[in-house]
């Protein structure tokens, strides 16, 4: 296949699945309250590309969403290039992604983190995956939530669970403090068996998050919580903040690569705390 028709069609599907996304949220709100959109140019001289993230906060679901599509392109900086696959020997490159990080107003709701990208250089790829990040323990949604998506691999190959849940659980761990980020999830990157079957398991995450993340917060949106759960909640964001800053692949793509600081950040949580 040509790679400008695999750049258009998953460059389509990622901002098609925004604007799902973003409806589902809305719905979610009782469409009472509008996301803040914005979108951006990565160089306002020249033509490289850019995006558009969109950002919704003190709903009565969500103290902050943000879900952001971006399709960039140009070249790597010198120093970047030998960190990424296939940009060593030519620095240019294109990459298209969607992201979405959601922080609950109840703090019995996890929070949740999405995200699928294409990367090109010299070579091609898929990456991705989703987590979930609960400040209270709850064995029963760790449970369905893993046989979700434990089903969702099982459709495109049976080995893509043990090997991506390991990848996530590795992945998200924060070192410093000797404890992993949340629950797990599934997680990937420099997929390139096949495009067309890499790209059909892309568009199956996409669509099995938005099944998750309607179905965990419907289960518990009326569920009551307490000052206690809130500063649990506010304690462990501050986790989720450390992780993104210090060790985020995507937070340091984003950066080094000439992207729109807010649109990166958006990740970060409206309030956390430290102990």
């Amino acid at each position: 296949m040509n790679l400008n028709i695999k750049k258009d069609l998953t460059s389509s599907w990622f901002k098609t699945l925004q604007n799902s996304i973003c409806t589902s949220i809305s719905n979610l709100e009782k469409n009472k309250i509008k996301f803040e959109i914005t979108t951006w140019k990565r160089n306002k001289k020249k033509n490289e590309g850019g995006g558009e993230y969109r950002i919704l906060k003190n709903g009565k679901v969500f103290d902050k969403v943000g879900v952001n599509f971006s399709e960039v392109y140009g070249k790597f900086p010198k120093k970047f290039q030998k960190n990424i696959l296939g940009a060593k020997d030519n620095p240019n490159f294109w990459a298209s992604g969607i992201s979405v990080v959601m922080h609950m107003k109840n703090p019995l709701i996890p929070a949740m983190h999405f995200n699928t990208r294409y990367i090109c250089t010299t070579q091609e790829w898929f990456g991705g995956g989703m987590d979930v990040t609960p400040s209270k323990k709850d064995d029963l949604e760790k449970k369905e939530f893993h046989k979700i998506l434990k089903d969702m691999c099982n459709r495109h190959n049976k080995n893509y669970y043990p090997k991506y849940k390991k990848w996530c659980d590795t992945y998200f761990y924060l070192p410093h403090r000797k404890e992993p980020r949340g629950i797990g999830g599934i997680f990937f990157d420099y997929k390139k068996d096949n495009f067309e079957k890499d790209f059909k398991f892309v568009r199956d995450l996409g669509v099995t998050f938005q099944f998750i993340f309607q179905k965990i917060i419907n289960k518990k949106i009326k569920k009551k919580w307490t000052l206690k759960d809130k500063e649990a909640q506010y304690v462990k964001r501050g986790r989720y903040a450390e992780f993104n800053l210090l060790y985020d692949r995507g937070t340091k793509f984003g950066l080094q690569t000439s992207g729109n600081v807010e649109g990166i950040l958006m990740s970060l949580p409206p309030l956390a705390k430290w102990k």
